[in-house]
């Protein structure tokens, strides 16, 4: 007997069903095993289908390659997100063409909170990588960085998150039975323990290019914002920023010189207010209103706070110097401090406020 799951699978292969008129027939059918049984009269009164497509729907026989897929999923212990599923990306029903079924492998919560898309050139400047790692270690650690797994600005997001404690997903243009561009494999390893890959795409899914604005629409549907960090006036950067501004997402472009052709795009976007301008990470926040909750604090964590003010990186001794504590207080405090992501700690024993935390 063949499963609802098996029925989701097959019924995204039919190539002649786009995702709008599919969301059309889910609606009305609910489920795609419903649509498989349906009338083809029936069919027909669904906006977007015809009696060309009902008749593909009905006959549609093309079981070897849903059997395929089922099986490498099983094996490969990749979890189908159907459409109507509760951990399909919530944020992506809010867009019109979203992915019918989508193929999930890693940790992460694809519904968290907060949930932020990279983007970029595939070949960054020292500024851009400078302004990708201010930017996510000053994040809080409950927010997800998505990106596309290119190389250059992709690539930078994902390690830095990674190497600062976020989680991060990766987008696909192509099935989880590999991994493009291949010097991205051990990344991909690392990411699936603290993230995850995700794709609408098949196994035997090659990358191709016209492949990639669809991976650029999830990138930017999943998210509550796109940064873009550095691109050039054309390219998939823009591209992801355009599907971002259709979607009503906020658009936050990093500023560069106007003689850097990889900055082009950033300013174009700015200039034409299709984005913001980043500014800081604090700003950032500001703006996606992700620091007016903050946890309650205790006098001696707010004394702490104070002092911590005065320098932006302290070191265990300074601390102690300043603080009067002694050692095993103070590391009562800076652990419960870490907990509530007040401070954050840095290599070498060394701590520093999150950037929250220096106006109160």
């Amino acid at each position: 007997m063949r499963t609802e799951v098996w029925h989701n699978i097959a019924f995204t292969c039919i190539p002649s069903i786009g995702p709008i008129t599919r969301k059309a027939l889910i609606d009305e059918f609910k489920t795609a095993s419903n649509i498989f049984s349906a009338p083809i009269k029936a069919l027909m009164n669904v906006k977007g289908v015809g009696e060309k497509v009902a008749h593909e729907i009905v006959q549609w026989n093309n079981q070897d390659k849903v059997d395929a897929e089922f099986a490498f999923i099983q094996k490969h212990q990749i979890k189908p997100l159907f459409i109507t599923d509760k951990d399909y990306p919530q944020k992506l029903l809010e867009c019109p063409d979203a992915p019918t079924l989508l193929y999930y492998k890693g940790t992460a919560q694809l519904n968290c909170a907060k949930i932020l898309s990279i983007v970029g050139t595939r070949m960054p400047t020292p500024y851009g990588l400078y302004i990708i790692e201010e930017c996510i270690k000053a994040l809080p650690k409950d927010v997800l960085i998505v990106s596309g797994l290119a190389l250059g600005i992709d690539t930078i997001a994902h390690q830095t998150a990674l190497q600062y404690g976020l989680s991060t997903v990766g987008v696909l243009a192509h099935g989880l039975d590999e991994i493009y561009p291949p010097p991205n494999k051990n990344l991909a390893k690392k990411m699936l323990q603290q993230g995850g890959l995700l794709t609408e795409f098949n196994c035997k899914t090659i990358p191709e290019k016209y492949n990639f604005p669809k991976r650029n629409r999830v990138v930017a549907g999943m998210a509550d914002a796109t940064l873009v960090v550095e691109t050039a006036l054309k390219g998939g950067s823009m591209i992801s920023a355009d599907f971002a501004s259709q979607y009503h997402r906020e658009v936050i472009a990093v500023p560069g010189k106007i003689t850097d052709q990889r900055s082009r795009g950033c300013l174009k976007l700015i200039q034409e207010n299709k984005a913001s301008i980043f500014t800081s990470p604090n700003e950032l926040m500001k703006q996606l209103n992700w620091i007016n909750t903050m946890p309650a604090l205790s006098s001696a964590q707010k004394a702490m706070i104070r002092l911590m003010q005065q320098q932006e990186i302290f070191s265990i001794d300074e601390l102690l110097s300043i603080s009067g504590l002694s050692i095993g207080s103070l590391y009562t405090l800076i652990l419960e401090l870490s907990t509530q992501q007040v401070i954050q700690e840095l290599p070498g024993e060394k701590f520093t406020l999150m950037p929250a935390y220096y106006s109160i």
